[in-house]
Order: structure tokens, then sequence, then C-alpha cells
């Protein structure tokens, strides 16, 4: 299988379809790079090269004790920009991936990127501050930190629900897609996953988004019950110069696995990145 090695030694998998101008994935968590396989495959068959990689700590890359923090998964994430020699590069994040996305601009610049698109991203911070009160509280993490630490298997089940909203009354979500969050979800080690939940949570990216300078697309469901989206894509959509910012009406948060929304964002996605 094809992997780079991180600063630290860890391996870090991706799978690279296509040829053309590069768009590289970086996945939400508890998932993997699996999960971007319906973008991979539309950005492949319309003469993209389409990459992902699984974070550190789950899927196929390595699973190291140290090193599950956003900086280390940005540094990840230009391992393998830079192992490949990419340009011209389209990064799309979903929800941690966008602050791991956003981190790497913050540590990396965009010399090598030419457009960036957030979707349901964490950025620029989740954890409620006296100077984020639109955030929410540390004890949510607790529960979910609880929840990986005790039962994650039961805990990554009920999670499916919410995330792909298969708990509101209109939803379309099938128990196929469910199991799917699940699968993918078990692979990752109950320490990164553990420690991941601070990075996603506690990690502020707003100076790193004041330093994305190339055309942006923010997309946020405003029915997102895991990234609360008054706390997330509105702030971003302002902090960002020029951004586009698209709300989607009712769409949960893993949006662009459920067919309802997934069409409207693969459509979206593919404009931005001819544009």
């Amino acid at each position: 299988m094809p992997f780079v090695t991180a600063k630290d030694g860890t391996e870090i998998y991706y799978k690279d379809w296509g040829a053309g101008q590069p768009v590289v994935f970086s996945h939400g968590w508890p998932l993997t790079a699996d999960s971007w396989d319906p973008q991979l495959k539309l950005m492949a068959e319309n003469g993209f090269r389409a990459i992902a990689h699984d974070r550190r700590g789950g899927g196929r890359s390595g699973q190291p004790w140290d090193g599950n923090n956003l900086d280390t998964y940005a540094d990840d994430l230009a391992a393998v920009i830079e192992g490949l020699d990419l340009q011209n590069v389209i990064l799309v994040g979903h929800s941690t991936g966008g602050g791991e996305v956003t981190r790497y601009v913050g540590r990396h610049g965009t010399g090598r990127v030419a457009k960036v698109v957030l979707l349901g991203a964490i950025p620029p911070l989740m954890l409620k501050t006296e100077a984020n009160p639109e955030g929410l509280p540390v004890d949510v993490f607790d529960e979910i930190r609880a929840g990986v630490a005790t039962d994650r298997s039961q805990f990554y089940k009920d999670l499916s629900a919410p995330f792909y909203g298969a708990n509101r009354d209109d939803s379309t979500v099938t128990q196929g897609t469910r199991d799917a969050f699940w699968l993918w979800s078990m692979t990752v080690g109950i320490k990164g996953a553990y420690d991941c939940v601070k990075a996603f949570s506690e990690s502020d990216t707003t100076e790193d988004l004041k330093k994305i300078d190339v055309p942006t697309l923010i997309v946020h469901g405003d029915d997102d019950q895991i990234v609360p989206i008054v706390a997330s894509g509105e702030k971003s959509s302002k902090i960002v110069k020029d951004a586009v910012y698209k709300v989607y009406e009712g769409a949960p948060h893993g949006l662009a696995m459920v067919p309802k929304y997934a069409e409207r964002f693969n459509a979206d996605l593919l404009d931005f990145a001819r544009g």
C-alpha cells in the first residue's frame, strides 16, 4: 500500500486516483479516507487527481502514542503533499479535516495551494469560552471522551444518528450508511480517537483562517448537530477574505454521505474546482 513517512517516522497511508490538478481530501473524526470515496471517484472521473489519507491513529496509517494534535495532523498533511510533490492543490477538509487543512495553511502557507474547501469544519473554535460563547461546553467533549474510553463500539453506533441526521423525522439515512460509520470508526485506535477530541474541540484556528489567501468555499448544514454552524461556518465565513459561503438548509454534519444533500455538494465541489 502507498505510504509517506511523517517527521516522527509514522507511516501515513494515502489513496491516489486519477490524473490532473490534485484535490487532497482530509476526513472527519473518527473516520478514514474511505469516507471520501464518492467524492474521490467524482473528481477522478472529471479530470482531477484525487488523493485522501488516513489520519494518524486510524485506518491503515500508523498508530503512534504521541502526535494526535492539530499541529501534527497539519504536518502529516504536508508530508503527503510534499512527498507526492503536489502543486496547485485544492484542499478539501470535513470537520476535523477542515481544522487540519486550516492549520496546514497556518503552518505551511499557500505556496502549493490553489483553493480551499471547508465542509462542516471545526474552525475557528468549537469549545465555549468567554470569547467564544457560541461554542459547546467542555462537558459535551468530556462525554465524548467517556464514550470512547468505555464502550466506543456502542458509542459510535449511537453517534452515527446525529452525525447523519438519522434522528430526524424526515431522515432518509440508511442503516448501511450508519454501519459504514461504525466500521471506519472502529479502525481508529482508542488513543488516537481519545486524544483527537481535545484536538478538534480546543484548537483555535482563528489566526490560521486569516492566512488563507486563496479562493475558499465554506459549506455547512444548518442542522449540523456535531459542529454547530453558529460557532463554525458562520464565523469562518467572516474571517476568510472573500470566502464563498453556502448554507445547506436542513443538512446534517455528514451531508456528503447523505444522497439528499450529497448531490448538491458534489455539484458545488466540482463547479468550485473547475472555476
